[in-house]
């Protein structure tokens, strides 16, 4: 009988299972792969950032060495051992997953994890022979997988998904996305820094739709620096493909029918929870009608030993979130308080330059009818940037008109997803523009465009616009 157990082993559940065993509880966790780490450390975060990183490099190489006094020749793309390299940062990382199990003592079953009732699970493993677990408590942290319109035919060679994405045995010539979200876009950017033409198809009006508008509109112009080409308020209706050329059909807000042609396709429209073979209902827990799994404000589920966590409940679909979860029903299955502030998950673009954010978009404070004062600092008169030569972008502070709180920051820039840390902590201390303002930030430092912004909204003080 284990104390706990956790279906599912992402960043949300490895994460809970290292806590629940740090608190002193007997812990297993099921894993229907073979690896450990999930979506995010197998087929999404990690190696989608290897992947960014290698083709930085080269588009760095081939478009800005020059000008830095480095001269090259002969430069070209050996993409398979670019893929190679990605399949050893996922390796090293998965490994490293292992080691933690082993070291908290935590034992792995491998196989998929179905509930016989609320106390027993059954795992079943690759052979069909099954064992029987029994538990006190389980977390369920099965977490998604991409999402598709009924009417597109993945054949994952052709027409592709974020998996298939990151295995390609080649480059694109012409790389068809549909949807200008955070992973098609980062994906986007791998192949165009290669050399692929990319075209994206947004059914919305802006790219990033989710995130400040300032900052899809900034993102686009970057973009389009390199070779992209939107079609924005375009609804998908058809994807065909013929040999090794796919055709995708939109209606423009003309209800014009337009026609792209690419040898690759990319549906990224999002993700979905995953809770096949789960048997959720013998548990007695409650899954809705958009396929998540209906918790309550500690994350218990209808079954009062269940809980759960990540992308299979409603919230932000990110690891950090589910990380964050993870350690909060740990801690509350110990008696413990945690807290978790949902407004302050900071949400990251990691296209170049990067985009980050953290609190409410000035859209959402309008609506809320929140007066606010808005500082922006561009990146064009940062001296650290213009030094690397990362010029785009800039940074947005959103305070409170009357407290001066900070109510919201987001960035596009360099170091973007490392520099919106600062602004959580501020914003968790519940910290005003000026307290920033008056802050010593290193000089030359991007982050000083952080301070600059907050003296924006601080009576508009601005010291280097």
């Amino acid at each position: 009988m284990y104390d706990l157990i956790v279906i599912g082993s992402g960043p949300g559940g490895y994460v809970a299972a290292i806590r629940a065993a740090q608190l002193g509880m007997k812990t297993a966790i099921i894993e229907k792969y073979a690896t450990l780490g999930g979506t995010c450390l197998n087929v999404g975060c990690i190696p989608s950032k290897a992947l960014l990183d290698s083709s930085e490099h080269y588009h760095n190489a081939a478009h800005t060495f020059e000008n830095h006094g480095i001269n090259l020749s002969s430069l070209k793309v050996n993409f398979k051992q670019m893929v190679s390299r990605k399949r050893d940062v996922v390796k090293q990382n998965v490994e490293g997953i292992q080691y933690l199990m082993k070291k908290n003592k935590i034992d792995v079953h491998q196989g998929i994890g179905s509930f016989k009732d609320k106390t027993t699970i059954i795992v079943t493993k690759e052979d069909g022979k099954t064992e029987e677990l029994t538990t006190k408590k389980t977390i369920i942290a099965t977490g998604s997988k991409p999402a598709n319109l009924p009417f597109i035919k993945l054949d994952k060679d052709r027409v592709i998904t974020s998996t298939e994405a990151l295995e390609l045995k080649e480059i694109p010539k012409h790389l068809v996305i549909i949807g200008g979200g955070v992973i098609g876009l980062e994906l986007g950017s791998v192949y165009a820094r290669l050399g692929a033409k990319v075209s994206v198809v947004e059914y919305m009006n802006g790219i990033i739709p989710t995130m400040d508008k300032t900052m899809g509109k900034e993102l686009q112009k970057s973009l389009k620096k390199l070779g992209f080409e939107f079609y924005l308020k375009h609804k998908v209706t058809a994807v065909e493909r013929k040999g090794k050329e796919v055709t995708v059909s939109a209606e423009n807000s003309k209800n014009e029918t337009i026609s792209i042609k690419g040898d690759y396709v990319l549906v990224s429209i999002g993700r979905k929870p995953y809770t096949d073979g789960l048997n959720a209902a013998a548990a007695g827990v409650k899954v809705n009608d958009k396929g998540q799994i209906e918790v309550d404000e500690n994350l218990k589920t209808s079954a009062d030993n269940i809980y759960a966590i990540g992308d299979v409940v409603k919230g932000a679909m990110l690891a950090h979130k589910a990380e964050e979860e993870g350690v909060f029903v740990a801690e509350t299955l110990a008696g413990q308080k945690p807290h978790v502030n949902y407004l302050l998950i900071p949400g990251v673009v990691y296209t170049w330059p990067e985009v980050a954010s953290v609190g409410y978009t000035e859209e959402q404070l309008k609506e809320k009818g929140i007066k606010v004062k808005t500082g922006k600092f561009p990146f064009m008169a940062s001296g650290r940037a213009r030094a690397s030569g990362d010029i785009d972008g800039l940074v947005k502070v959103l305070a409170d008109a009357e407290t001066d709180e900070i109510l919201g920051v987001h960035m596009i820039g360099p170091r973007a997803a490392d520099m919106i840390a600062e602004a959580v902590v501020a914003m968790e201390y519940r910290a005003s523009a000026e307290d920033i303002a008056r802050m010593s930030h290193a000089h030359p430092t991007y982050t000083e465009a952080f301070k600059e912004a907050c003296l924006g909204a601080t009576d508009n003080r601005a010291l280097h616009l």
